[in-house]
């Protein structure tokens, strides 16, 4: 049996205060409630976004690879990667935030593609070879994947976080304070009743030590 609200007067107020209290309490729980659900259904729709994302990245990245093992074989391991320090390293990225049912989730904007022309990675033509060209453009593609991967997972993670504390507001609502405020509602009821017996007879008493004089 749920434990009533310590601290309760038994006493018609009380009464009336324990049943709005209880209205609330069962409103916020539908609320919440539906507010639960909702996320739940955007949480699998990302989710489902993530699955794709991750197999989009994982495969361009093994396209990138397969593409390095080639420019590797024809060009050499250490030409390859001198011409992969003559490459640009640096990545401009713009960190932003955009709202999913009231949940901020990141959002990262690359603020020019990282895709590159051949002569904007900075090697030279002779140098190079349409491989090393191959080899670049799949990294260059993969690593934007990547970068909208960590977005999306990101955004579940929050999500996971914002489901689990609203199923939490739902089961203390549900399991412990609605119960509590009907039990104390029933106990404040019992008690009332019990006054008015208690009264109903000392009152025949009385009228009965009246009627004897």
């Amino acid at each position: 049996m749920p434990e009533i609200i310590e601290g309760i007067s038994p006493t018609r107020m009380e009464l009336l205060r324990m049943n709005r209290r209880a209205k609330l309490a069962e409103k916020g729980h539908d609320l919440l409630r539906e507010k639960r659900d909702a996320l739940i259904s955007e949480f699998l729709d990302v989710v489902c976004e993530v699955r794709e994302a991750r197999m989009n990245a994982e495969s361009k990245l093994k396209e990138a690879f397969e593409a390095l093992i080639i420019a590797q074989a024809l060009l050499g391991v250490e030409q390859v990667r001198q011409l992969s320090l003559m490459t640009p390293q640096e990545i401009s990225l713009e960190f932003s935030s955009r709202s999913i049912m009231g949940v901020q989730v990141p959002t990262l904007d690359l603020k020019s593609g990282l895709v590159r022309t051949v002569t904007g990675r900075g090697y030279g033509l002779v140098d190079s070879d349409a491989a090393v060209d191959s080899c670049a453009r799949n990294f260059e593609e993969a690593l934007e994947l990547i970068i909208k991967l960590a977005e999306q997972e990101e955004a579940v993670k929050n999500l996971a976080g914002e489901v689990e504390k609203t199923k939490r507001r739902v089961n203390a609502l549900e399991y412990i304070m609605i119960p509590r405020l009907k039990a104390t509602r029933k106990y404040i009821r019992m008690r009332l009743e019990e006054m008015e017996r208690e009264n109903f007879v000392r009152l025949k008493k009385i009228k009965a030590l009246l009627d004897q004089q």
